[in-house]
């Protein structure tokens, strides 16, 4: 086809072969019957996961208040992660070393405020043509093979550099995305086929990628959890604490909603985040740390209450002339966690415009695992599922609704006052802004973000540049309906403002 035929450059097709080298290594040394047999080599069992592109999914999950829907074989990472298409099948050309897989399931993407309605489906990758494109429906109307980001193709083909194209502007509505780069695609065999022997070659033939692989599955969410149940040597000293007491520190790292950091920095509330009393925020506009854990914990009962210091507070909206107070003025503390077997709720004191209301239930918690193991004397709980609750609703003034799925929670309590907390790269570990830092996104000192009408971007897209410039908002869905939304949520928190000063 015309569209492949001109993505098929030289260098792209030279980086194609070394990475289907690693594919048809056997399946050259066997299938020898004749070229006919030894040029297409078919595969089965593959998974392609690819984000499109992160600050889009906050744009439509965030300010387009719109919803991904993945059915048919296809799943989304939670977190509003990326997106997985399974059950790739295809073929591997041992004469030319690439491979061409289809994959199973489709992405709706919707708003019915910002007024756009797609799907995505027959999604394939490509490595001769060094792409990655799928079937687009909108408006009724399906457009095949529709190219949707170029790929730099690597041997292990995890986590390629993708780029994406005029085709995949037009579809997302943003002329902004020709030449963005796109998230990271990972292509990899989950699934061995099972076939009778002349197909039991090329069946041999991926084995080399099982490292790729495990490399790719140690970055997905499940595979973290897992990781510290492979190590002996701390299993072997969780006996120092006991199966129960209290917790001699901990941390908590949370980002409220990520879309909801966007917009207080950006162009529309134009206002700053801060943290205090032991709090950090992560550089360019990242998750809050919340420190200095006190509660207490049962092993063996699988329970834990941890409470947390420090506090969190978002200011936007500010008014005009001399000592204009703020619409929005909201700050997070004395944050506590409880788990007990896997469930549990998030709680803080929250102070709106100036009301105070304590031991308010932000969230309901939900683990992966209901088990609470300690390792090295520290019980982990990492990517803990936080979901708004009818409390949690009313603290943001209805910026989201209940049952909205927030930020993800990682919690790690230590049992003893020797035991060592992770240092996994969150907030606790971040930076204070300097040369990190841009223009509507770190202010340049610590614990403190602010927004401003700086048009710079920082790492995914997601600070000062989405909210203030638009550069990342697909500008041809916005229309009258994208105004009603932003001035229904200034009217939100101007509203507060306005009951705040009748009282």
């Amino acid at each position: 086809m015309p569209a492949n035929d001109r993505r098929r450059r030289p260098v792209v097709l030279a980086a194609a072969v070394a990475t289907a080298a690693t594919l048809g290594a056997t399946a050259l040394a066997t299938l020898g019957a004749g070229p006919a047999s030894a040029a297409e080599v078919p595969l089965s069992g593959y998974e392609l996961t690819w984000g499109i592109k992160q600050s889009y999914r906050t744009y439509v999950t965030g300010m387009a208040a719109g919803t991904f829907t993945a059915t048919d074989g296809a799943s989304q990472a939670a977190g509003n992660g990326a997106f997985t298409f399974t059950e790739g099948t295809g073929t591997y050309d041992s004469t030319a070393h690439t491979v061409d897989l289809g994959f199973k399931g489709s992405l709706r993407i919707a708003s019915t405020a910002h007024g756009f309605d797609l799907t995505l489906s027959d999604v394939r990758f490509d490595s001769a043509a060094a792409e990655i494109t799928a079937d687009v429906t909108k408006s009724g109307t399906t457009t095949q093979d529709v190219p949707l980001a170029d790929v730099t193709v690597t041997r292990a083909m995890t986590d390629m550099t993708t780029k994406l194209t005029k085709e995949a502007a037009d579809t997302f509505g943003s002329p902004g995305y020709e030449g963005a780069e796109g998230d990271p695609l990972t292509v990899v065999q989950r699934t061995a086929p099972s076939s009778p022997p002349p197909t039991a070659t090329p069946t041999q033939s991926p084995t080399p990628t099982a490292t790729p692989t495990a490399t790719a599955t140690a970055t997905t969410p499940a595979t973290e959890s897992a990781s510290p149940s492979t190590s002996a040597a701390p299993s072997e000293q969780a006996p120092e604490a006991p199966a129960r007491g209290d917790m001699a520190d901990g941390t908590l790292d949370w980002g409220v909603k990520q879309s909801f950091r966007t917009y207080v920095v950006g162009g529309v509330a134009k206002g700053e985040i801060t943290t205090s009393g032991g709090a950090s925020q992560a550089a360019d506009n990242g998750v809050f740390t919340f420190t200095d854990a006190t509660g207490e914990y049962d092993t063996d009962a699988d329970t834990l209450s941890a409470h947390f210091k420090g506090a969190v507070t978002f200011k936007g909206h500010k008014g005009q002339g001399e000592g204009g107070g703020y619409g929005l003025d909201l700050t997070l503390t004395n944050l506590r966690a409880t788990l007990d077997e896997g469930t549990g709720e998030l709680t803080a004191d929250v102070t709106s415009l100036g009301e105070r209301t304590e031991d308010a239930v932000l969230a309901d918690l939900k683990a992966d695992e209901p088990d609470l193991t300690a390792r090295d004397d520290v019980i982990t709980a990492d990517d803990v599922t936080a979901t708004l609750t009818d409390a949690g609703a009313k603290a943001f003034g209805g910026f989201y609704t209940a049952g909205t799925e927030l930020d993800p929670v990682d919690l790690a309590v230590a049992l003893t006052a020797d035991a060592e907390l992770p240092d996994d790269g969150g907030a606790g570990g971040a930076s204070t802004g300097g040369a990190g830092s841009t223009t509507g996104g770190s202010s340049g000192t610590a614990g403190s973000t602010t927004g401003g009408t700086g048009t710079g971007s920082t790492t995914g897209g997601i600070t000062g540049g989405l909210a203030s410039t638009g550069s990342d908002v697909p500008v041809a869905a916005l229309g009258t309906a994208a105004a009603v939304t932003v001035a229904a949520g200034a009217g939100v928190v101007f509203a507060m403002r306005r009951r705040r000063t009748e009282a």
